[in-house]
């Protein structure tokens, strides 16, 4: 395959990678702490593993040279490509919550799920997340530390309603802050910030908690996974939440209603069109497709719709 690498220095010995989700540019991005202890946040898909491979063979992390790869969560574009990283680096401690550690070391019940969401178009899109040895995997709780030496440290913040097993990352040395999905996506080509709610996990009350935890740590920069690194933090956090209130009433509205999902999607979609820069009829057409593939309306309504039937 295509190994073609897109690294971007953030500072603070910090690199973004395209990781390439199923050969997309500018989708989901993993970050490369090139510390004492080098450690990998967000390894991406299996189909990404021989990018990131090749990127931190670009960095000069050579196979027994990674101390640590650790996940934000264990959805397939964020931790699918775990199992493949941990043969490559055999050295290297995975690090997840420990809601997630068992599917990281036994994946069949989570492949299981995604197949039946995504069909045939798993493989393309994911490809299989392959068993962790149980031994290599450390879980953490409501806070954990990684040791990235020299006295710096990633300490993990329990921060669920995007999923029960999400944890945000911050850099103690350059205040770094990796949200993961629990802020949502940032589309940098038009700086707009959209809700991520796919079920089964999505909780409106429990996103909003992990977004004030957020704002409580006092990062300096958000690194989205989708994506990119954003310095307007207090703002970001702000229109993450307002975002959530506004899918989660617009949903509301549509269930009141008895619409079924289909025709709930679509009057979501109308409502908040307007919201969003990669909706105008400037904007590529391909990168909206693109944003689609990877956040779809259709799922984050489903994911309001089941968190609406289970408080009911």
């Amino acid at each position: 395959m295509d190994t073609t690498t897109t690294i971007t220095p953030l500072g603070g010995d910090v690199y973004e990678i395209d990781t390439r989700m199923a050969g997309y540019t500018g989708i989901t991005a993993g970050y490369l702490i090139l510390s004492d202890r080098p450690c990998l946040v967000e390894p991406g898909t299996s189909g990404s593993a021989p990018v990131v491979q090749a990127a931190l063979r670009e960095l000069g992390v050579g196979p027994g040279e990674l101390a640590s790869v650790v996940v934000t969560h264990i959805h397939l574009d964020h931790a699918g490509g775990v199992g493949d990283i941990a043969k490559m680096y055999s050295r290297a401690e995975v690090v997840v919550h420990e809601k997630g550690a068992r599917h990281l070391a036994d994946p069949s019940r989570l492949m299981r799920s995604a197949r039946m969401v995504y069909g045939d178009s798993l493989d393309t899109l994911f490809g299989e997340l392959k068993p962790t040895d149980p031994a290599r995997i450390r879980a953490v709780e409501d806070t954990g530390v990684i040791d990235l030496g020299g006295g710096r440290r990633l300490e993990s913040h329990y921060s669920p309603g995007h999923a029960k097993h999400h944890v945000g990352l911050m850099d103690s040395q350059t205040g770094d802050l990796y949200v993961g999905d629990a802020a949502g996506i940032y589309i940098p080509e038009t700086a707009d910030v959209k809700p991520a709610t796919p079920p089964p996990d999505f909780d409106l009350d429990t996103a909003l908690a992990s977004l004030g935890k957020f704002r409580s740590l006092g990062p300096q920069q958000l690194l989205f996974a989708h994506y990119g690194p954003v310095t307007e933090v207090d703002t970001t956090l702000e229109r993450s939440a307002e975002e959530l209130r506004i899918w989660v009433d617009a949903v509301q509205d549509a269930h009141d209603q008895d619409l079924d999902l289909d025709h709930a999607v679509a009057m979501v979609v109308d409502r908040t069109k307007d919201r969003y820069a990669i909706t105008g009829d400037d904007v590529d057409p391909e990168l909206a497709a693109k944003y689609e593939v990877l956040n779809s309306a259709e799922s984050n309504v489903a994911g309001i719709m089941h968190a609406l039937n289970r408080h009911a």
